[in-house]
């Protein structure tokens, strides 16, 4: 390591790891991309398939999604370092801290879908409510955090590869986006799934991995209770001022609490004002977006909380091991700071090996991360600048254009500011902290949920709520600190008022200046949202492979789920759902386990924190099978037609009409709502009698009428 002036893997192996790993990832998106192109209803090469996904992505795939997209690099790094500086409190604050937005986004992802069903972003809702101003302005907050969020992943996952390698920083960072940019155009938003599954993946494999070596076999360490002796040690040797008794193993832990409400209003901020979250929504299929949601949430839980009770706990516990990279010291500010309680545990139980893991994981990570901030900054470029602003009137064809010069454009962009933040010292635990106060005033959603909300309201809470937390964290940094340095600055007492500051003052300026002014013009319902882009209801080529059996079956799905489209109120009982599960899950997290336990003071037990650490085994094990096997289970159908159509496709036997695909049907046109025109479906034939007998969505044989509600 950079402390001891070795490192465990060469450089060689770090250029390999980013340059060769990305590339291999570019070239499975091709080939992934061209049997989506073959076989599938799904053409790359069209607008709304590249940007949205057609809107058709099943529940588990959106929740693994969640899972990869949500594991930044300081998911891993910083729920370590947290570890390693408060303890067992660390990882759970983490967790928790981060868990609620992705809850309560399940909330925003129905009324999206509700209110909003055709959009390619949130800020084209936003300019459909209050105009080119408030547009604007919600712009620059989206790519602020935007820059905050794609410059962190780079600078936390550079200064691992090169602690580990020696790799020359400033080529990790510009190395990185490239192979990502490469698969990110190749594919779209589709292409960034596939990724983020096959990331998920690798990510769950390795933090089993390293719980099981820890907690079970290794010879450092090996099991909880021997954990629990060499955390209660630690405690002696150098106790954690704000914990109770100075101890590792408390959940009373003063500095950990802060921590977690710091995280609880900058991960607000990313959530709410990132495009990559709303993508995957605008993405999901309106019946199960919900569902994804909360499943995403609660398998993303497990990746902090897993991944830092081990490895964070394990810079703890050996420290004072011979085999630890700062042995006989601790690790410095600095190396906490930059992330690398993880790197230097990993190591010290697991030598060369464990460092290639992480190493790994970290770049699974950092490019999964990259490639939703790529795909999401380029659908804000591409629909609410270029199409708004520069050419209304663009093709498709020239979309897709412009998208993929965006991609490119931002992978420049995000390692710019990478290396500006490098070069000034500004380090990952630093810009963690502070980017909720910059962002935190514009957090409130009241674009989609909330109709009452007026232009003069939004914007006056996003600008006011940004000046108050700017003016408070500056004011806290020096009234604690005595000076203004990026040292003081990035204290937690100063991040904790700005962030706190910004979020609050901005909800309560824009409720209060749209119940004092309300907007009287404003119409009780969402026509104005609901009619973005609706002209592009059918989103789907329909002539695209439509005669492949992995089309027909699909071409049914989405038949059905046209009409809850047009038909909001049929999303009630899933909006119930998302506000119940979201508030119960994350009380629970937030309160009902901590507080208990930090109220009494309480210090782990050796046979407590055994049960801990078997329910952390539980719950990663649990958010496993949400990652990686439900997504398998929900197209196990589609993968075996698509088997069948290849063999038979390499035997020169690919058909050319509708076959049968386990029903004996006939083809039934099933046009859109409003008379745009629809799409040929085989359906089975007492489907088609229902069709066009009133029972379907709509339907036309000589001439098209409209029938009743599908599926009641």
């Amino acid at each position: 390591m950079a402390s001891s002036g070795k490192f465990v893997l060469s450089q060689g192996v770090g250029y390999g790891v980013v340059v060769g790993i990305g590339f291999l990832f570019a070239g499975i998106m091709w080939g992934l991309s061209w049997v989506q192109n073959r076989y599938t209803k799904y053409d790359t090469k069209t607008s709304e398939e590249f940007n949205t996904a057609s809107r058709s992505v099943k529940p588990g795939l959106i929740a693994s999604g969640i899972v990869s997209s949500w594991t930044w690099a300081a998911t891993l790094l910083q729920s370590s370092t947290v570890a390693y500086e408060y303890g067992v409190a660390g990882p759970f604050w983490y967790a928790a801290g981060a868990t609620v937005q992705i809850l309560l986004f399940a909330i925003l992802a129905c009324k999206v879908k509700m209110n909003a069903p055709y959009c390619h972003t949130y800020l084209e809702i936003i300019r459909a409510r209050y105009g080119k101003l408030a547009h604007i302005v919600f712009v620059f907050f989206a790519l602020v955090t935007n820059v905050l969020v794609s410059s962190q992943l780079l600078l936390g996952g550079s200064a691992v590869v090169t602690a580990l390698t020696g790799m020359n920083v400033y080529a990790s960072i510009i190395l990185i986006p490239l192979g990502v940019c490469v698969y990110v155009i190749m594919g779209g938003l589709r292409a960034t799934f596939l990724c983020d599954y096959s990331h998920t993946c690798i990510l769950m494999i390795v933090i089993l991995y390293f719980l099981f070596n820890v907690y079970t076999e290794n010879p450092l360490i090996g099991s909880p209770s021997r954990m629990y002796e060499l955390l209660s040690q630690a405690a002696t040797k150098m106790p954690v001022t704000g914990n109770q008794e100075g101890s590792f193993l408390t959940l009373k832990s003063n500095s950990a609490l802060i921590f977690g409400v710091i995280q609880l209003c900058s991960g607000s901020g990313t959530v709410f004002l990132d495009q990559a979250y709303w993508q995957r929504a605008i993405a999901s299929r309106p019946t199960t977006a919900v569902r994804a949601y909360i499943l995403g949430g609660l398998a993303w839980f497990a990746i902090p909380f897993g991944f830092a009770t081990t490895l964070g706990l394990t810079a703890v516990a050996l420290t004072d091991n011979p085999k630890f990279p700062s042995y006989p010291n601790p690790m410095s500010p600095a190396e906490v700071s930059a992330g690398l309680s993880a790197a230097y545990a990993a190591t010290t139980i697991l030598g060369t090996g464990g460092a290639v893991a992480l190493l790994i994981v970290l770049f699974m990570a950092v490019t999964s991360c990259a490639s939703a901030e790529l795909i999401a900054v380029s659908s804000i470029l591409t629909f609410d600048i270029f199409k708004t602003y520069i050419k209304p009137s663009a093709t498709p064809k020239q979309l897709i254009f412009v998208a993929h010069v965006c991609i490119c454009i931002w992978g420049v962009v995000m390692a710019v500011f990478a290396i500006i933040w490098n070069v000034i010292g500004i380090d990952l635990g630093w810009l963690f902290l502070v980017m909720g106060l910059l962002i935190g005033g514009a957090v409130f959603p009241g674009h989609v949920i909330w109709l009452r909300q007026t232009k003069i309201g939004a914007i006056s809470g996003a600008i006011v709520g940004l000046i108050a937390g700017l003016t408070a964290w500056l004011v806290e940094a020096k009234v604690y600190y005595g000076e203004l340095t990026i040292s003081s600055t990035g204290g937690n007492y100063p991040t904790l008022a700005g962030n706190l500051a910004a979020i609050m003052t901005g909800l309560i300026v824009t409720v209060s200046i749209s119940l004092i002014f309300p907007d009287k013009s404003v119409i009780d319902n969402w026509t104005t949202t609901r009619d973005i882009n609706a002209e592009n209801r059918n989103i789907a080529d329909e002539k695209h492979n439509s005669s492949l059996p992995t089309v027909a079956a699909e071409d049914q799905e989405l038949g059905e789920m046209a009409g809850i489209e047009e038909e909001p109120r049929k999303l009630k009982g899933a909006l119930k759902l998302a506000i119940g599960a979201s508030f119960a899950i994350s009380f629970v997290m937030d309160f009902l386990v901590p507080m208990p336990m930090f109220f009494s003071h309480y210090i782990f037990s050796s046979g407590f924190f055994t049960g801990w650490i078997v329910i952390t085994f539980i719950w990663v094990f649990a958010s496993s099978s949400i990652s990686i096997l439900l997504p398998i289970i929900e197209v196990r159908g589609f993968f075996a037609e698509l088997a069948r159509e290849i063999v038979a496709d390499m035997r020169g036997k690919r058909s050319s009409k509708g076959p049968d695909v386990g029903y004996s049907g006939e083809q039934t046109r099933v046009p859109s709502i409003q008379g745009v025109e629809g799409v040929e479906v085989n359906v089975p034939s007492s489907k088609a009698e229902g069709l066009t007998s009133g029972k379907g969505i709509m339907a036309r044989e000589d001439e098209q009428r409209a029938v009743g509600d599908y599926g009641q």
